[in-house]
Parts: C-alpha cells; sequence; structure tokens
C-alpha cells in the first residue's frame, strides 16, 4: 500500500485534478490520497477567521470568493454547472460557523473553519473521481486521527488513532482511499489542525499506522533543491537524503517538507519520495535510510519575519539555567517557535517566527527582569554543507545580528 499526498498547487484547478488521475494510473494497487486544500484557499480562510473573529462584516465577502472559486473548478470539472449536495452542505456549515457567536478563543475558531479547505476538496475530488470510473471511499480523518486540543498545532494521540485507522482503511472492498491532510479530531469531535502545511505530516502519520511500503508527496519543484529558486539561480536537485538529513533541513526553515513528517516514517523505515507532478516520471528525491556518507551541495534554507530578542538582567547577573528556563517557559506560554539560540556571560539570544499579534505582550513580561533589546523582520539563513564563499555571497551588504558556525553548518540572522 501507497500513501500518496497532493498539495495545494496539485489541485488548484480542473486542469491539475486532471493530471492527477494520470498520476493513479502509473501507480497500480492500494492506495490512500492525503489532499490538501486547492490551491491558496487555506490562505483565504486564514482571512475569513480573522475577520470572523474580529466581526468584520468584510468576511463575507471573502467566503463568497472561496465558494466562486470551487464552484468554478466543480462547473469545469462537470463539464457544465452541477450541484454537489456533499460540497454545498459544507458550505452551508461554514456559512453558519460564520452566523454564530464567535467564542474567545481564537486559535480555536481558526481550526474549526480553516479546516474547510481539506474537507471540501477531498469532496470534491472523491466525487469527480467516481463520476470518471475512479472508485474511492472518502475518509473523514476526523474519524481517525484524534489530537489534543491544543488548536493550531495538536498533536496525535497514536494509540488510539492506530486502532481507529485500521477500522476505516481496511482495503477490503475499495483499493483507493481519499482523505483530508492537515486536520484531526478531539475525543469530543471538535476539529484540530496539525500546524501550517501539515498534510505532509498526514500523509506520514497514515503511512505509519498502516504500515505503507512508501510515501510520495507531490509538489511543483522536480524535487528537493539545494536553495529556494524564487531566491536564487541555478538551483540544483538533492537526489537522495538521509532521516537525519531531512530532520535538520525541515527544522531549519525548508518548505518541501513539514518538520514532523520525517519521525514516523524513520520509525518504521518507510521512504518518502519528493516528485514533481508537472513532471511524475522523472526520480524526484529519496528520503530514506543512508549507510554511507553523503556529500552534497552547500543547501541555503531562508526562513523569513524572524524576530530577535536579546536580554540582559538589569542586576548584571549571569545568565543561569533558571533564566534559560524561565525564558523558555514564556515562549512555551506565547508558542514561539525559537530558532535560533546564543548565549554569553550576561546575554542571551533568542530568533523565533514573528507571533501573528505581535511580540510588545512577550517584552512587556520580559522587561520586568531583563533589559529588552529586538528586532523584527529579519530572515534566518541556514547553509548546511556551507563553503565560506557561501556564507560571504549571502552575508554582502547586509547587517549580521547573530552568526553561528558548526562543522556542517553556518546560520545569519540577517537585516
Amino acid at each position: 500500500m501507497k500513501v500518496f499526498k497532493f498539495g495545494g498547487a496539485s489541485v488548484s484547478s480542473a486542469v491539475a485534478v486532471r493530471n492527477s488521475v494520470n498520476i493513479l494510473k502509473m501507480y497500480p494497487g492500494n492506495k490512500v490520497l492525503v489532499i490538501s486544500a486547492m490551491g491558496k484557499t487555506t490562505n483565504a480562510l486564514e482571512i475569513v477567521a480573522r475577520k470572523y473573529f474580529s466581526q468584520d462584516p468584510e468576511v463575507w465577502n471573502i467566503f463568497q470568493e472561496v465558494k466562486a472559486y470551487h464552484s468554478g473548478i466543480i462547473t469545469e470539472l462537470w463539464g457544465q454547472a452541477v450541484l454537489l449536495p456533499e460540497v454545498e452542505k459544507l458550505f452551508d456549515q461554514m456559512n453558519n460557523r460564520i452566523k454564530g457567536e464567535r467564542s474567545m478563543n481564537f486559535d480555536y475558531e481558526y481550526d474549526q473553519i480553516v479546516a474547510f479547505g481539506e474537507l471540501i476538496s477531498t469532496q470534491i475530488i472523491s466525487l469527480y473521481f467516481n463520476y470518471i470510473g475512479i472508485n474511492n471511499r472518502w475518509i473523514d480523518v476526523r474519524n481517525c486521527l484524534k489530537t489534543d486540543d491544543l488548536y493550531r498545532e495538536s498533536n496525535i494521540n497514536w494509540e488510539l488513532s492506530a486502532r481507529l485507522a485500521k477500522r476505516l482503511f481496511t482495503f477490503e472492498s475499495d483499493d483507493l482511499y481519499i482523505t483530508q491532510g492537515f486536520i484531526g479530531g478531539t475525543l469530543t469531535n471538535q476539529t484540530t489542525t496539525l500546524g501550517r502545511e501539515g498534510s505532509d505530516y498526514t500523509a506520514a502519520i497514515l503511512a505509519n499506522l498502516l504500515d505503507a511500503e512508501e510515501v510520495s508527496i507531490w509538489k511543483n519543484v522536480p524535487g528537493i533543491l539545494n536553495a529556494d529558486p524564487d531566491f536564487f539561480p541555478n538551483t540544483q536537485k538533492l537526489d537522495e537524503l538521509s532521516y537525519k538529513e531531512a530532520i535538520e533541513l525541515s527544522y531549519s526553515g525548508a518548505k518541501v517538507i513539514h518538520p514532523k513528517t520525517i519521525k514516523p516514517l524513520q520509525n518504521k523505515n518507510i521512504p518518502l519520495f519528493v516528485k514533481s507532478f508537472l513532471e511524475p516520471e522523472k526520480q524526484g528525491t529519496i528520503i530514506h535510510s543512508v549507510e554511507h556518507p553523503l556529500e552534497l551541495v552547500p543547501v541555503i534554507i531562508v526562513k523569513k519575519n524572524m524576530a530577535l530578542i536579546t536580554l540582559t538582567p538589569y542586576d548584571f547577573s549571569f545568565i543561569s539555567i533558571n533564566s534559560v528556563s524561565e525564558v523558555f517557559s514564556l515562549c512555551a506560554k506565547y508558542r514561539l517557535k525559537v530558532g535560533l539560540l546564543q548565549q554569553s556571560a550576561l546575554d542571551l539570544s533568542l530568533a523565533f517566527d514573528e507571533p501573528e499579534l505581535g511580540i510588545e505582550p512577550l517584552i512587556s513580561q520580559l522587561q520586568q527582569k531583563f533589559e529588552v533589546k529586538y528586532n523584527t523582520g529579519l530572515d534566518l539563513v541556514t547553509i548546511r554543507y556551507y563553503l565560506p564563499e557561501t556564507v560571504t555571497q549571502i552575508s554582502a551588504g547586509r547587517k549580521v545580528y547573530v552568526e553561528q558556525k558548526s562543522r556542517r553548518t553556518a546560520r545569519m540572522l540577517l537585516k
């Protein structure tokens, strides 16, 4: 059994959905399709969630745009305007959600609204596949991937999810299942999400729970490249990566793979292929167990919109384990993802993704014990297998706030 994950770009139009059919035909046998929201739907629904929570009437315009976008894809797929009751039901549920009273928990409301992207896309694709004679079963993944209630970044209950998944994905009368990435459900059937871009993680979870032979992630790039082609010319494809190297890259901010994707696969030695849906016959990149040393070209990863804070105790006491522990407790409270840490006798510097609501509440609390300096709008550049000339090229003409080097990795926080 194989698990395929199709991202938003690979199902962003009727042409793209038809192309996914051609890819499926290349791989006979039992398959689970994990599908993201279509195109930029998640971005649009994030706006819907924010405007709903702030009671902005503009929410209805965005909602109608989302509905019109999906209606256009349906019309093109079926060759005429058709009513799909299953899809209309989901839009009615979202409509009623937006009309209703909001709670005081934005993260909870976010998950309830944004999850509709995956539910709608998978219903459309499942119905279309059945329409053209590709029999499949649609699964609501919330019925088997059970999580805690840490909204927007929930944690999987592995033991329970394994039992439920094996009941749903039996392959007794069906050889193709279609389900959602990114989302899960609590024990009380509240919708949760696994973190932004979490559909890769869903594919890895299901592969682990169902003992898949391999996972393929279909992207609009030929595989994992050594740099983002939007920022760097002359990129090179990496033919293979070890599980460890893939974790290093994803942790540093590589967008091709969700950071949590690798562990469930490595635990059961399941290979992961990253391939192009535009050129599906090509090899792509394989991530697997590697016994031989990897000789890689410099791999450059850029994380944008980073914040940097530097803390100095008012009383000039040393930065101690207790100080670090206290600061990290605050980071956990505000759910900050720290990507870089540097310490001296009197200074502690941390770089993290800028939170949506700003860093002022955190700064206010830290100022009770520390002198705080901070900057926002920075780039965190990580270079694996760096060369001196690569570091010089990246930093040329830019202000370097923090720089770190180890045997294989150079990291710089740049303006």
